[in-house]
């Protein structure tokens, strides 16, 4: 029987006795120091996040039942079955949600699958029984797709999905954007970040705590998803506190970060829980401080997309060579967008330029997800503002056919300001940590195995690779590479815990902070050894 250690927190208001997990008896295993201060401080710890809700929290389960045969579809692999799949779909969000049956057997798509009402799941019989043979990419289904930010690269190779979750009007004025070659912003406030409005300001208050004070309640509601808004100030004082402040970050010179600057105000969305008075106590604690020069306040946003996934299936596109690094034509897998408490179960996808995305997406799960085939650029991504979401039980194949040149293979990657993320369980056989630029800060990767032979991206304009609470747990690195793996010396206000020993060698990734980064390193060169073993699931039993 487990130990446990009983201590007291303050959340919501009220004392509450936490159970710390102790390890076994007579097990094997060392608990490091970082764990215990943990315990003790675990929505305020300087260096570990906490993530402990990260993923959906709501799955629900509707008794409506709609067969894909019914609408039309043919598992005989030559038949284009995808408006018959669309149409089972719309027909299961008219009716307000159902679940979409697709029976084994391989369906051809000539099309994207989409997923824009809320409550509905796509299920098939099982990733190795039900297949979705996608015969185009999204350059021919919607256009070229250029960055807002000029040059000549494809936005496909890092946006949209051959199945793609996202609400329908935001996916209509996406759509509409691009052929009308108005790169859009791609996030929660619409193609020019205009669609919001406010609906109170809040009060100062610190990182962690679950309740705030609001100057207007009126327009809050249980239940509801709201944005927490914080814009920076002139001196870059927000971006300094997501790098976890003092002088490294004071002194780096953040005005030329022009793409970087173009990701704030950061738009955290989050659920209300109670309304009490002026007092609004949110689903998941604060990410950030919120102090009077950053105007945080709760907003309105697009209509989410919620409570809506897709199990049991394979999307297998038409293989064809892996192109150009960024300029990728869009034989994308899955991706969900301005969704929140969403979810993929058992899905793999074979021969695709980009495997799974969040983009702008929030409090979702990703479990049993598998990148398999030729070779893909991104295999998994998390960019535009995707913040609290876990990808669990997930696996990166080995490539099938060499990698054509001037390719590039990044891995598991966070950008943009995204936060407070976690991937766990994870068989990486190729790839690496792709923290991509854009100052992602508090993710999270634990219990992982990786052969680390992948390359981090992202324009010198972008910014720092890390921000702080970065936390690396219970690493085996099979090639020994340090890579975007030992971190100590590369994220501020991080931790590194139970990595093997490994050594620099083909390293792209340097410090963008000068002096002290405040980083911890615990029980270096170990395999399996720290307890908890999961840093994740450990916060869940707290």
């Amino acid at each position: 029987m487990s130990r446990t250690r009983l201590t007291r927190r303050t959340l919501l208001g009220s004392t509450l006795a936490l159970a710390v997990p102790l390890p076994k008896r007579g097990s094997s295993g060392q608990v490091p120091s970082l764990w215990r201060e943990f315990t003790r401080t675990p929505f305020t710890h300087p260096q570990i996040p906490y993530i402990g809700k990260a993923g959906a929290q709501r799955h629900p389960r509707h008794p409506r039942v709609l067969d894909v045969r019914a609408y039309g579809a043919r598992a005989d692999g030559t038949t284009d079955s995808a408006p018959a799949i669309n149409r089972a779909i719309a027909a299961a969000g008219r009716a307000g949600g159902g679940t979409v049956l697709i029976p084994p057997g391989t369906f051809r798509i000539d099309d994207v699958i989409r997923v824009g009402h809320s409550n509905v799941v796509v299920r098939g019989a099982g990733s190795d029984r039900t297949k979705l043979y996608a015969t185009k990419n999204l350059t021919e289904l919607i256009g070229v797709y250029g960055s807002r930010y000029g040059g000549d690269k494809s936005s496909w190779s890092w946006a949209g999905g051959l199945i793609w979750l996202a609400p329908t009007a935001r996916w209509d004025s996406l759509v509409a954007a691009i052929r009308a070659k108005a790169w859009p912003f791609e996030g929660w406030t619409g193609n020019r970040r205009d669609e919001w409005r406010q609906l109170t300001t809040v009060e100062p208050a610190r990182q962690g705590a679950w309740t705030v004070t609001v100057a207007d309640a009126s327009q809050l509601r249980p239940g509801e998803l709201v944005l927490l808004r914080l814009a920076d100030d002139p001196a870059h004082t927000l971006l300094e506190h997501m790098a976890g402040g003092g002088p490294g970050p004071e002194t780096y010179y953040w005005d030329d970060k022009t793409k970087l600057l173009s990701y704030v105000p950061y738009e955290w969305p989050v659920r209300i829980a109670h309304v009490h008075g002026r007092k609004v106590t949110l689903e998941r604690p604060l990410p950030l401080d919120l102090r009077p020069e950053w105007n945080p306040q709760l907003t309105t946003h697009v209509e989410e997309l919620t409570g809506s996934g897709v199990e049991g299936l394979t999307l297998e596109a038409v293989e064809t060579p892996q192109q150009p690094h960024l300029l990728d034509k869009g034989y994308n897998g899955v991706v969900l967008q301005c969704a929140y408490d969403c979810w993929l179960d058992d899905v793999t996808v074979r021969h695709v330029d980009n495997g799974f995305g969040l983009v702008a997406a929030s409090a979702c799960t990703l479990r049993g997800t598998t990148v398999a085939g030729r070779g893909s650029h991104h295999p998994y991504f998390c960019r535009e503002g995707s913040h609290d979401n876990l990808i669990e039980d997930f696996t990166i194949e080995q490539r099938t056919v060499p990698a054509p040149a001037n390719t590039q293979l990044h891995g598991i990657n966070v950008e943009g300001l995204s936060s407070y993320n976690v991937w766990s369980r994870g068989d990486m056989r190729m790839g690496t940590f792709d923290s991509h630029r854009g100052l992602p800060f508090a993710n999270v990767r634990t219990d992982i195995t990786v052969n680390n032979d992948g390359r981090h991206g992202g324009d010198a304009n972008a910014g720092p690779l890390f921000g702080a609470r970065f936390t690396h747990w219970n690493i085996r690195v099979t090639n020994g590479r340090a890579g975007l793996m030992k971190i100590d010396q590369l994220a501020p206000y991080s931790a590194t815990v139970g990595l093997n020993t490994v050594t620099e060698f083909d390293q792209i990734d340097v410090p963008d902070f000068t002096g002290d980064l405040h980083a911890r390193l615990e029980l270096y060169g170990s395999t399996g050894v720290v307890r908890p073993r999961n840093l994740y699931d450990a916060q869940r039993e707290l």
